[in-house]
């Protein structure tokens, strides 16, 4: 079992209704080798206690707080310069890591010596009785881009991998983020996509594996910002991210990841936007889709 270090970088902002759950799970890892980075984003719940009780009781947790709300990417920037590790992953404060996540990660990384690993996710979904939530199964998408394993694979032997955008699903040599200069943008949405991309595009040799690795919460509030599609500047957010993604990639001459993108976005992304600009009250909405549709791939 691998004994190499490992930093999880975990921002929240007003998550005291999860972030207990999401500690739990990293408390639960069966890879013992770990130290979290907790940045509250000036949070105006009881995430600052949660945060700093968790630090008080265990010596792997260490706690930043911005006086003022960042965004994700800024605290998931500010965790990345106290890494000091040489692996670096990322989970965010509503979410939950399978118990052997960081295990089959590791052990990856330590066979392969690859830049990164990408792993598999599960919605979280809230249950339509009681508080509770249920994952659901591994999507078709996530499992074009993690099932079979592959060792040292690459954009252009396996790109259907750049389907996989999120950070937590992913375990990095922390040597390869400051070797490329990768930083997370800032004062925008979506911040996975564009990095992501660059990742992909930047790395020797990448592995997947088809393990689950993180629960992916939708939450009953409708809080998160994918559930969040509605509004226009989240919106634009979105769709800037996606075509900085596909940006990326072309600059790369990754061609047939750019047509795999193509298509996964016409397939999982639009359709429920579409959807949204038939009935939105905003012109902007329709004017600002279309615009991208122009634009797309394939």
């Amino acid at each position: 079992m691998s004994t190499t270090g490992v930093t999880i970088i975990i921002p929240g902002f007003n998550v005291a209704d999860y972030a207990g759950e999401a500690l739990d799970s990293l408390r639960a890892q069966t890879h013992r080798h770990w130290t979290a980075v907790l940045v509250d984003d000036a949070s105006t719940d009881d995430t600052r206690h949660l945060f700093a009780d968790a630090a008080a009781a265990d010596p792997r947790f260490r706690v930043v707080r911005h006086e003022t709300q960042r965004g994700l990417g800024a605290a998931r920037n500010t965790g990345l310069e106290r890494v000091e590790t040489p692996y670096t992953a990322f989970l965010d404060a509503d979410d939950l890591l399978r118990p052997d996540a960081l295990t089959r990660l590791a052990n990856t990384l330590d066979h392969t010596s690859s830049d990164f690993v990408v792993g598999a996710y599960v919605r979280l979904r809230p249950d339509a009785e009681g508080p509770g939530y249920t994952p659901g199964e591994v999507q078709p998408w996530v499992t074009a881009a993690t099932d079979p394993a592959r060792e040292r694979t690459t954009l252009a032997a396996h790109p259907a991998a750049s389907g996989n955008i999120v950070a937590w699903s992913k375990l990095s040599r922390t040597a390869f983020w400051r070797e490329h200069d990768l930083r997370f943008p800032e004062g925008r949405y979506y911040e996975d996509q564009v990095l992501a991309q660059r990742m992909y595009t930047s790395a020797e040799a990448f592995d997947v594996i088809p393990d689950v690795i993180v629960e992916w919460r939708q939450r009953r509030d409708g809080g998160s910002i994918t559930q969040r599609l509605g509004e226009l500047d989240v919106l634009r957010d979105y769709l800037e991210a996606l075509g900085e993604g596909i940006a990326v990639l072309r600059a790369a001459g990754a061609d047939a990841a750019i047509a795999q993108r193509g298509a996964l976005i016409r397939t999982l992304d639009l359709p429920p936007l579409l959807r949204i600009a038939e009935t939105h009250p905003d012109p902007a909405y329709r004017i600002a889709l279309e615009a991208f549709l122009e634009s797309l791939p394939g």
